[in-house]
């Protein structure tokens, strides 16, 4: 379309076809950002619209390349053509190498150290080092620094490093509208304004009519297809690199570039009032007579998802209750082997800091529906909770803590229940204590009521005495059992009876069995528990009818 508008403006076809290049792509950074304030980057547009700008980011690196080619001239450009690809195949080879080899091993041994200062500073060095050796080799220095994004998005330790660059990201990317703002030129805007009026024109209605046949061919909705179009009527930064180096080659005139600048802060300005806050006039138009679709959240969510951060003695014990259950959960640690850990249990992890918002949103707390906060260390623990509070209101938040003081800061923090492990065990031991000793139940029953009136975090427990507990022994007759260990099958979990010993056909006990200790045909269990409890475990062990399996 740049073609016949440029002969009209009296441009080569060279020009043209650079003008439309430098228009043709769109600025994922904005975008990205009006797609999170209106929580609608995992909706079906929003997944539409990241593809298409991450694609049209990659085709940059071939447009940036070839550039030089076109302003040779005869004979000479079909060689320059063949060395700017041999070029780029000698600089992304070994890039892609590194992506997957050295990068991701550095950072994983950077990751050991868990020093966060170390880890940011090794990744800008990853930036600056990329940008600095395609710059030398003679291509953008621009692109070399978007090759290392690419490089170091290859490891497992990418949501780290985006969430340690982002207030980085926020400071450059005002300095570069700032800088870009500077370079505009009133009086040669004026004089080159039905240039800027036809590439706004072709920005706006050409890219929305454009994007909105082909995401429709692709077998979208229309109402998919026109939203997703809506939000790619704009240009951005590397709109400016290719312009950039463009004119830095002679192919492009100061004026025409200074037209670029200048539909690039109009179009983005027109998209944040129209796609950013789509009024309702717009999304009857671009929704037409279909149903608005439902909110991504509840969609995509598993059922049951937990978010455990913290992977350490307490978040494994969470997360094998999780299992035991099928509960689905992500869990976030800034240590790689716990990640690395919850991989094999065939968990969703990210390695990361959980006191920043950005990664808790990618492992899907906006979704969730508890969160278990099992971190070690009180102040990283509170960040945490407060970035949890900030992305949902209405999230369960359990959190542990150590000390009594720190009960007040994390309820205050946003905290929905603090659970104080010391307190826990101590009126754990004076319970069994009591029972061993043969105190009377109705008097121990009523001391732990009084000490639980000192201990308002223990309110949890004050059923524990409500139910007398008891010693039953039960046969395992259910066939499913046989040959599974007491951790595979998960009984302790399922009934919440405690299993004291089991009797072998023979005659051999086993006292307190440990978890991989298998089950045979006629074991004998002892087992204490209330008298539910039994009732579920015998049910388990096959006396009582059908087993109780979860799910």
């Amino acid at each position: 379309m740049t073609i016949p508008v440029g002969r009209i403006l009296g441009w080569t076809i060279v020009q043209s076809l650079l003008a439309g290049a430098a228009i043709s792509v769109a600025s994922t950074m904005v975008l990205l950002k009006f797609l999170l304030e209106r929580g609608e980057l995992t909706t079906l547009h929003g997944r539409v619209v990241v593809a298409i700008t991450l694609a049209e980011d990659l085709a940059v690196v071939a447009m940036t390349v070839l550039i030089p080619a076109l302003a040779s001239r005869g004979d000479d450009r079909l060689a320059v053509l063949g060395r700017a690809l041999l070029l780029a195949v000698v600089v992304l080879g070994p890039l892609l190498w590194l992506a997957r080899r050295v990068i991701p091993r550095l950072l994983a041994k950077v990751a050991h150290t868990r020093s966060m200062e170390l880890f940011l500073l090794v990744a800008l060095a990853a930036a600056i080092g990329t940008a600095a050796l395609t710059a030398r080799l003679g291509l953008s220095i621009a692109l070399g620094a978007f090759l290392a994004g690419l490089v170091i998005s290859e490891s497992e330790f990418a949501h780290e490093a985006l969430a340690r660059v982002l207030p980085v990201r926020d400071i450059f990317v005002a300095i570069f509208f700032v800088s870009v703002g500077t370079l505009i030129r009133p009086a040669s805007l004026l004089a080159e304004l039905p240039a800027v009026v036809a590439l706004v024109f072709l920005v706006v209605g050409g890219k929305f009519a454009v994007w909105t046949l082909v995401i429709r061919g692709a077998g979208y909705p229309a109402s998919t297809a026109r939203t997703a179009a809506l939000g790619l009527t704009q240009i951005g930064e590397f709109s400016y690199i290719l312009a950039g180096v463009a004119r830095n080659y002679g192919l492009l005139t100061s004026a025409i570039y200074d037209a670029v600048l200048a539909t690039s802060l109009l179009t983005i300005l027109i998209n944040a009032m129209i796609f950013r806050r789509t009024p309702g006039w717009v999304q009857r138009v671009v929704r037409g007579n279909e149903a608005p679709p439902p909110p991504s959240g509840h969609a995509v969510a598993p059922e049951g998802q937990v978010i455990i951060c913290g992977f350490g003695r307490v978040g494994r014990e969470v997360a094998a209750a999780l299992d035991a259950f099928h509960i689905p959960y992500t869990v976030v640690d800034l240590d790689p082997e716990a990640t690395r850990e919850a991989r094999t249990r065939s968990a969703s992890a990210i390695f990361g800091d959980a006191g920043k918002e950005s990664i808790l949103h990618h492992a899907g707390a906006d979704r969730a529906r508890l969160a278990v906060v099992a971190i070690p260390e009180f102040e990283a623990a509170r960040r945490c909770v407060i970035a949890l509070r900030a992305i949902r209101q209405d999230l369960p938040i359990l959190v542990r803590v150590h000390q009594q003081h720190q009960h007040a800061a994390l309820s205050e923090a946003g905290a929905t229940e603090v659970i104080q492990p010391e307190v826990e065990a101590a009126l754990t031991i004076v319970r069994h204590s009591l029972d061993l000793l043969g105190v009377d139940h109705r008097l121990a029953r009523r001391h732990m009521e009084g000490a639980r009136a000192h201990w308002p975090e223990a309110a949890r427990v004050e059923d524990m005495f409500s139910e007398a507990l008891m010693a039953q022994e039960m046969t395992v007759r259910d066939h499913a059992l046989i040959g599974q260990s007491i951790e595979l099958t998960y009984i302790r979990e399922r009934s919440g009876a405690a299993i004291v010993s089991i009797t072998r056909a023979d005659g051999h006990e086993v006292v307190n069995p440990r978890a991989e200790e298998k089950l045979h045909l006629g074991d004998r269990i002892l087992a204490i528990g209330s008298q539910e409890q039994l009732d579920t475990l015998r049910r388990i062990c096959g006396e009582l009818g059908v087993p109780d399996y979860p799910g």
